[in-house]
């Protein structure tokens, strides 16, 4: 019987591919990968030639199954890469590990590289318990959901996100999590001008209104502090001493929010329900 092998590819520093992936690579007798030139490029640097590969993306992925699988039933290997990182993880690889398990074949992999578990063991953030939430939607009921569920998961959450929707997403974490939550971003990693950034979602819209956001990032954010760190009543004390020096009930629900660390329409659900202090 044949084997599938997910192969993890560097996430930038080519130095990470291990020796184990290189023959991997070479004794394959297909390699399904995302986009031919780049994995094409991958093999030229390490001398790997007359591999055949295939498109197994986002969109293929599911049209390349019955080739994979008569492959295996001739018992040859086919690996499966993705242009970077580990397959499977944010990238195709899903739909076709569980297809080869389905028709009985063999499913193993070579490990390495993986951006998610490089972020989050460098954030400084508690790493024994995570949660791995990928990509959010860019949009609609089902981004909103997520988002909620990030934002009260009491473990560190892992998000990837495209530059171009950096200040979205954390803004709308600032809005759910408050903005004392801590946060870690980090891009480039492996690479030269790799970069990690540690502070609170409050620093953080601050940090990225003073540059471009370049390259993907990974988010690392701290999980939901407990409920009993800030009660409703502390919450309103708060609220109450903020109204009575003069801040604007907007003002005050953004002060507490940021100073608790709780959410933000947990703070204003309570301002609501308080009468305005008297003048004096």
């Amino acid at each position: 019987m044949g084997t599938l092998v997910l192969v993890a590819t560097p996430i930038g520093n080519l130095a990470d591919l291990s020796p184990r992936a290189i023959e991997a690579l070479q004794t394959a007798a297909l390699i399904c990968c995302e986009d031919t030139r780049r994995t094409g490029g991958l093999l030229s640097h390490f001398g790997i030639r007359g591999v055949r590969m295939a498109i197994a993306n986002e969109h293929t992925e599911t049209a390349r199954i019955d080739e994979v699988l008569d492959l295996l039933a001739a018992g040859r290997t086919v690996a499966v890469v993705t242009d970077a990182g580990t397959p499977g993880i944010s990238d195709p690889g899903e739909r076709l590990v569980a297809a080869t398990i389905e028709a009985g074949h063999t499913v193993s992999a070579v490990p390495g590289p993986s951006a998610d578990v490089m972020a989050l063991v460098i954030s400084g953030l508690p790493s024994a318990r995570y949660v791995m939430d990928g990509f959010l939607p860019r949009s609609g009921p089902e981004r909103a959901i997520r988002m909620r569920e990030a934002a009260v998961e009491s473990r560190t959450v892992v998000l990837y996100e495209a530059p171009h929707r950096l200040v979205r997403t954390l803004t709308d974490l600032h809005a759910l999590c408050g903005g004392a939550r801590r946060v870690v971003l980090a891009r480039e990693l492996t690479k030269i001008h790799e970069e990690v950034w540690r502070g609170t979602l409050a620093e953080a819209l601050t940090h990225v209104a003073e540059r471009e956001p370049l390259g993907e990032y990974v988010i690392v954010l701290a999980g939901a502090p407990s409920a009993a760190e800030a009660t409703d009543d502390e919450i309103r004390d708060g609220l109450t001493r903020e109204l009575a020096g003069g801040a604007s009930k907007k003002t005050a629900v953004a002060t507490v929010a940021d100073h608790l660390g709780v959410a933000k329409n947990r703070v204003y659900d309570l301002a609501l329900g308080l009468s305005a202090p008297k003048p004096g």
